[in-house]
């Protein structure tokens, strides 16, 4: 004479329940989109070319008008690369 769905599931005696962790949101990390257009991808490579240069032939010019202007020879330094890390470029820099 019952009307109706059951309210509650029936369990097996001595069956646990399995948890299932379950990411909530989105995944950490970087995502790589394919590009729709391969023209487009060209034009950023160039783009970014371009952008490259443009950046090394203004900091030549720079260090040019910078020697030139000094009466003492202007030389750019960089430091090297060691795995003493950041202690290591410190006492570099200073001397």
């Amino acid at each position: 004479m019952a009307q109706g769905k059951q309210k509650f599931k029936a369990q097996r005696p001595g069956g646990g329940k399995k948890h299932q962790q379950k990411i909530k949101g989105p995944k950490k990390g970087g995502r790589i989109i394919a590009p729709k257009k391969t023209q487009i991808v060209q034009q950023q490579k160039l783009k970014k070319g371009l952008e490259v240069a443009i950046r090394n032939k203004i900091e030549q010019e720079v260090t040019q008008k910078a020697s030139s202007s000094l009466h003492k020879k202007l030389s750019v330094l960089k430091a090297p690369e060691t795995k003493g890390g950041a202690a290591a470029a410190a006492g570099s820099k200073s001397s």
